[in-house]
């Protein structure tokens, strides 16, 4: 199969002004739109974290469907690359576009059942971009994906960077220092972590919070100590009292170091992982 060429872009336009999408509101291309959006800042070296922030005040459904697809495929950044190697003829001049491809194919990854949905929706985003130069080279490049998808995913088997979603010398180090175990670290590494909420004792006991929780009708189960783990994860602004201090987001891995710690009153610690610094705050 032909691999699509590339429509004449010149670099200059890469990040010029946007104007307003004329994208349904609800629909899988706004949500591609926007992911591809954050993914290409996050490649110019934004943190993830940074980069979300475009997204503003976009409304909470469109919000959360374009964090999935940014979240989704920079954890599989390794195997989209891959498939575009195999299916571009050269790397992409325009960030965004290349981003837009790393969306879709992550869709279609894991949303097999929806492919020319996926396709037609991710077209429509491409329309946005660069006067719809990109919109033939998107169609053409995931077209081939949907009808390659078997032979390049049993020629990615034989990458490490690919099959593992884990850089070259991460995983020698990894082989190296636990031989028998490197796999099992890997698959975590690749999962979506949990939503691990942190109760604030002054405010509130892990008793009277778990009943909150059922009452706005999410479930979660305790972790010891102030931990609980929702069964799915939900915005924030879903947590009965998160804007009131009652509860707060930290990993149950940050909760434990100061229950292992035990500081006594009036010593000093030095937390060298501070960021925000949860931890500081029990």
């Amino acid at each position: 199969m032909r691999k699509p060429t590339l429509p004449d872009q010149g670099t200059s336009s890469r990040f010029a002004g946007r104007t307003p999408s004329t994208l349904a509101p609800d629909s899988l291309a706004l949500s591609l739109s926007l992911a591809a959006r954050v993914i290409a800042l996050v490649h110019t070296g934004q943190s993830l974290t940074q980069a979300l922030t475009i997204l503003g005040e976009t409304a909470p459904a469109a919000r959360a469907a374009a964090q999935d697809v940014a979240y989704g495929s920079l954890r599989w950044y390794g195997c989209g690359e891959f498939i575009l190697r195999r299916l571009l003829a050269r790397s992409l001049p325009h960030p965004q576009a290349q981003a837009l491809l790393l969306g879709a194919l992550y869709r279609l990854q894991t949303r097999p059942e929806s492919g020319y949905m996926v396709v037609d929706q991710a077209v429509a985003a491409a329309g946005e971009l660069a006067g719809g130069a990109f919109k033939g080279l998107v169609n053409g490049v995931l077209r081939n994906y949907l009808r390659q998808r078997e032979a390049l995913h049993a020629a990615m088997l034989a990458e490490d960077e690919a099959a593992q979603q884990h850089p070259g010398w991460w995983l020698a180090r990894l082989r190296r220092s636990y031989p028998d175990h490197w796999q099992n670290i890997v698959t975590v590494g690749n999962s979506q972590p949990p939503m691990t909420l942190r109760v604030n004792r002054r405010r509130a006991t892990l008793s009277d919070y778990s009943t909150r929780l059922q009452e706005a009708g999410l479930s979660a189960r305790p972790l010891g100590g102030d931990a609980l783990i929702l069964d799915k994860p939900v915005p924030v602004d879903a947590l009965p009292g998160f804007a009131d201090g009652l509860v707060s987001i930290q990993d149950v891995g940050a909760q434990g170091a100061v229950q292992i710690l035990e500081p006594l009153a009036g010593q000093r610690l030095l937390d060298a992982c501070a960021a925000p610094g949860g931890k500081t705050g029990h």
